[in-house]
């Protein structure tokens, strides 16, 4: 029973978010061999303001032995 959270800079519009979702779906369906209806898919939108304090530090770099795919980028560097 995947689900998946995107966290994104907020603005994009509900057409993006769309595909977004069908293309994680079908990767993910692919990578995990598992039926469509166990998949769940969240967007949270964040405004540039929060997103160090409330992504960038819990989520990345809090976590960062956690994350397969690691950011290009470091706010504090």
């Amino acid at each position: 029973m995947p689900h998946v959270v995107v966290k994104m800079l907020a603005g994009r519009p509900e057409a993006q978010k769309q595909a977004l979702t069908a293309k994680l779906t079908e990767a993910v369906m692919s990578a995990l061999g598992v039926e469509d209806a166990s998949i769940s898919i969240a967007i949270e939108d964040v405004t540039r303001a929060d997103w160090t304090d409330n992504v960038y530090v819990p989520d990345i770099r809090e976590k960062i032995d956690q994350l397969y795919k690691k950011p290009g980028y470091d706010p504090f560097a």
